[in-house]
């Protein structure tokens, strides 16, 4: 099961992360006790810091605004629970800056982040008088003339995480820090998708769909979009207008009498959890999918989950199922295109599977699974197609293959596509074979004609001397060899 979770996150630049929060200088982040910042504040990451340089705290110290270190020699602007080390917001997860003097924040109405060469990396686009963080983890920019007010606001654009108290409307989104995953509303449902397929015109696929029950209030036309609330008794709500939900994800601590400060986060394989902090660690508190196998893609491309089992292989039931790996390469683009017909693209079939979200699945109905291939086949966007013979639904897939469900009904068919480069690893595997044996085959007459020269030269030497000449000796054992270091990190 440890390897299995390990296998659901694909790294990307931004997921990094997440790794330099363990090794959290709380030393440093003591040293912290701004509580505002005015208009001519300025800030460079220090060389001497390790993980994360704090510049501004809320007036509890619980949440703290400063540079965060990323991969050494990168650098975001967080927001981070101080007493747990855990970022929840993120003002550039994909526009990173570096770790350096050149690198600079500063506060000129607008908080900013650029170099010295003049490359703005993110910018509040404001003119305020006053940067603050609230007691909530909100950063705030506000305008001090005649009456406060907001300008701009970190709640406003969440990262991956939404904490207790804080909305989230149809103009939001949360991405997962491999930016893979996104959280949005739709009218009258929160949904969760994938991007199976960089820079492509598909749309992302939906793989949860929760719909609001309105058992308190009803969804009335024309009173304005819905939005999302993380309660503090526990529980995620949908509203329209006024105080009753439209909807309610209870967490396990619903109606609990806690103190523990909530935060909600779509995780990197793609799950919604709920977490609580119970002063000294975070406690599971909610979690939208519960089974392995119906996240959008535990076992990688081209992988294979069994239920219950919680266990991965591969889909074609040829290539070893390795951790941390895909079973085949999926490559980029699709099927269509001159080149792509020319190259030497390929196809399998397997029994016993199904698409894990099926009910949110685009299918059409056939009488055949010869009927449904030929439907992939024949469309050069398709990357596959799994047919029921039960219901008759066609399951087509236009994006790369991902991760499907083992099932024991053998009637459940699936027909999938491989590109050009899916097919390289397996064929390099036997071309090696191949070079193997052929080497083996070669050293072996060079052995043989070696070891009969040898006797030859051997029989003459003792017929012209009557014994062995003594002659420069090579200990061929103390050749040196090369060294190989291995830098350790120490986060």
């Amino acid at each position: 099961m440890y390897g299995l979770m390990n296998s659901l996150t694909r790294l990307r630049a931004t997921q990094l992360l997440l790794l330099t929060i363990s090794i959290l200088d709380m030393g440093n982040i003591a040293e912290a006790t701004t509580e505002s910042l005015f208009q001519g504040f300025k800030a460079t990451p220090k060389p001497s810091v390790s993980s994360f340089q704090p510049l501004l705290n809320d007036s509890t110290g619980n949440f703290s605004l400063g540079f965060l270190r990323v991969d050494k020699t990168q650098l975001a602007l967080a927001v981070l629970h101080v007493p747990s080390s855990q970022p929840l917001w993120l003002a550039n997860p994909t526009q990173l800056a570096t770790w350096s003097d050149s690198t600079q924040l500063f506060f000129n109405g607008s908080l900013v982040i650029s170099d010295s060469h003049s490359r703005v990396f993110w910018s509040t686009q404001t003119n305020g008088d006053i940067v603050v963080l609230l007691n909530s983890s909100n950063l705030q920019i506000q305008n001090l003339h005649n009456s406060p007010s907001i300008l701009w606001q970190s709640f406003d654009v969440p990262s991956d995480t939404l904490v207790e108290n804080q909305s989230f409307t149809v103009n939001m989104s949360l991405i997962s820090t491999n930016g893979l995953y996104s959280m949005r509303l739709g009218y009258n449902f929160i949904g969760l998708y994938a991007k199976f397929q960089e820079n492509s015109a598909q749309p992302d696929q939906i793989y949860l769909k929760h719909t609001a029950l309105e058992a308190q209030a009803q969804i009335v036309e024309g009173q304005g979009p819905i939005y999302a609330l993380v309660n503090s008794d526990g529980y995620l709500g949908l509203y329209q207008n006024g105080t009753k939900p439209i909807d309610v994800q209870a967490f396990n601590s619903f109606q609990r009498p806690i103190n523990g400060f909530l935060r909600v986060r779509l995780e990197p394989d793609g799950n919604l959890i709920a977490y609580y902090w119970d002063g000294s660690s975070w406690v599971l508190d909610f979690k939208a999918i519960s089974d392995t196998c119906e996240l959008p893609s535990p076992c990688g491309s081209y992988g294979l989950c069994t239920p219950g089992q919680q266990s991965c292989s591969c889909l074609d039931n040829r290539t070893e199922f390795r951790f941390g790996t895909e079973c085949l390469l999926v490559g980029t683009g699709d099927f269509c295109g001159e080149q792509v017909v020319k190259d030497n693209n390929w196809a399998f079939t397997r029994k016993g599977v199904e698409v894990p979200f099926k009910e949110l699945m685009y299918y059409e109905t056939t009488s055949s699974f010869g009927e449904c291939e030929g439907l992939c086949e024949n469309n050069c966007s398709c990357w596959g197609a799994v047919y029921n013979n039960g219901s008759g639904f066609c399951f087509l897939m236009d994006y790369p293959i991902q991760t499907l469900v083992s099932v024991g009904d053998e009637s459940k068919v699936g027909y999938f596509k491989v590109r050009q480069g899916g097919g390289k690893k397996k064929t390099s595997v036997v071309a090696a074979i191949g070079y193997v044996a052929a080497g083996g085959a070669i050293m072996i007459l060079i052995g043989i004609g070696g070891f009969w020269t040898y006797r030859i030269w051997r029989r003459k030497t003792w017929d012209e001397n009557d014994e062995i000449s003594p002659g420069p000796y090579k200990n061929l054992g103390s050749e040196s060899s090369k060294s190989i270091e291995v830098e350790m990190c120490n986060r």
